[in-house]
């Protein structure tokens, strides 16, 4: 093993820590600066060093960019029109009181598909006050399951931007990533949600805090049936590319029918339909105007194109350990002590996560390193899986280094110690059954 590149990954990785951590340069640099560090301590020429970086960052944007734009522009659109709360309100009509826990998670692992964990979060947290007025039991009850709903589809299920990044790093196909992002994401939501919330509810008893933001009027939100088929659209169409051009499908539909359904299904094209249906459903329709439209999608690309750099950079990170060779010689290195790739990404995730943080940062640096390892003959099956394995990985123990733990405990009103009873163990139980669960499909596929 070539101990000068095993040098240049540590070296990189620990630059980039450090950048993070002690001197809180934004990440977006720190990558960069680190991709660098990687490339002159391998030995390789500072032209070629420069054009590594343009080609990475080039060849990474050049799909995230779109998606998660289009992504973004669709979510603020759907949140806007109150269909986040349309969703929720409905579900726990069907459900009842009893079921209200399990309705809150299936809540939120619908709504975190279009719309940002933290958004749609602080939108839904009204109906969950309600419910714990209404019921006397404790905050947790309900919160722990719509929090594990919208963590769980945030990191699991394109079109959200972290599993779109780290698919595009991996190459792997978004259809595959979906699909085993369900598959995955149910049991793990069923555990980490409602089941840990009935017993931590009884150890935590909290009340509602005063309300902090308002719900929208009942009568002036969408209909459900609308924000349902107006979610599972794109969705649905991506999925059906990927099933009707694999080999599931290959005598079943005519060539010429596969390639319109390469066009319509893919990432682009449904998400732009998405758009101009919630554009004109969810606003036009609806009597709003188009600059109030065109105000509400603008501001929406502000915290998308921070995750667009970010992703642009990890995919730089990739190209240096692919050009430096680093990537080969780790791919050997554990090929012959029989580490599994699963959980390399999964651990590196998980130690990049609890040292800064930021779980796109976990997830895009751990997608760097893990994507060179990959061989030609990968399938697509196991490249959806071990996107699925990083997000597990990047969503583990989170803790006061994360903005994710601080907006729970403001918003349930809990004590840094109830937070990490609470939503620190959440995050922890549902990382460790995610890669689990990864790991027992692995053995089937």
């Amino acid at each position: 093993m070539d101990s000068t590149l095993l040098i240049a990954i540590f070296s990189g990785i620990a630059v980039l820590l450090i950048l993070i951590l002690k001197f809180r340069i934004q990440a977006f640099i720190a990558l960069l600066i680190s991709s660098i560090v990687v490339g002159i301590i391998a030995g390789m020429e500072p032209e070629t060093i420069v054009n590594t970086i343009k080609d990475g960052m080039g060849n990474t944007l050049g799909f995230v960019a779109v998606v998660v734009g289009l992504g973004a522009m669709f979510g603020a659109i759907l949140e806007h029109s109150g269909g986040a709360e349309a969703i929720a309100s409905f579900m726990l009509k069907v459900a009842g009181d009893k079921g209200a826990s399990w309705a809150l998670m299936a809540t939120g692992f619908v709504i975190a598909i279009p719309v940002f964990f933290d958004v749609a979060f602080i939108i839904l947290v009204p109906l969950i006050y309600s419910l714990q007025r209404k019921s006397g039991k404790s905050l947790l009850l309900y919160g722990i399951p719509l929090l594990a709903g919208l963590a769980i589809t945030h990191a699991f299920i394109p079109p959200t931007p972290g599993p779109v990044a780290v698919a595009d790093i991996l190459n792997a196909d978004l259809g595959w990533v979906i699909v085993f992002g369900a598959i995955v994401g149910i049991p793990t939501a069923v555990l980490s949600g409602p089941l840990f919330a009935r017993y931590i509810s009884k150890k935590i008893v909290v009340a509602a805090p005063e309300m902090i933001s308002e719900s929208t009027d009942p009568q002036s939100r969408p209909s459900v049936g609308m924000i349902a088929a107006i979610i599972g659209l794109p969705i649905l169409l991506i999925v059906c590319n990927t099933v009707l051009n694999s080999p599931l499908a290959e005598s079943v539909i005519s060539e010429k029918l596969k390639e319109w359904m390469k066009m319509i299904g893919h990432p682009f094209t449904a998400l732009i339909l998405a758009n101009l249906i919630a554009w004109y459903l969810l606003g036009i329709r609806r009597k709003t105007s188009k600059e109030k439209l065109l105000k509400i999608t603008t501001k929406s690309m502000g915290p998308a194109g921070i995750i667009i750099l970010l992703t642009g950079a990890g995919g730089v990170f990739k190209e240096m350990l692919i050009a430096t060779g680093t990537g080969d010689m780790m791919a050997k290195y554990f090929a012959e002590l029989g580490l599994s790739t699963l959980f390399f990404a999964f651990i590196v995730a998980a130690l990049v996560r609890i040292l800064q943080g930021s779980a796109t940062v976990a997830m895009i640096t751990a997608a760097g390193v893990t994507a060179p390892l990959l061989l030609g003959s990968t399938t697509e099956i196991e490249k959806a899986l071990l996107v699925i394995a990083i997000a597990s990985g990047a969503s583990i123990l989170s803790h006061v280094n994360d903005s994710g733990y601080w907006l729970v405990s403001k918003y349930l009103g809990l004590t840094e110690k109830q937070t990490f009873r609470s939503w620190t163990v959440m995050t922890t139980i549902l990382a460790l059954v995610g890669i689990t669960t990864v790991a027992l499909l692995s053995l089937l596929f």
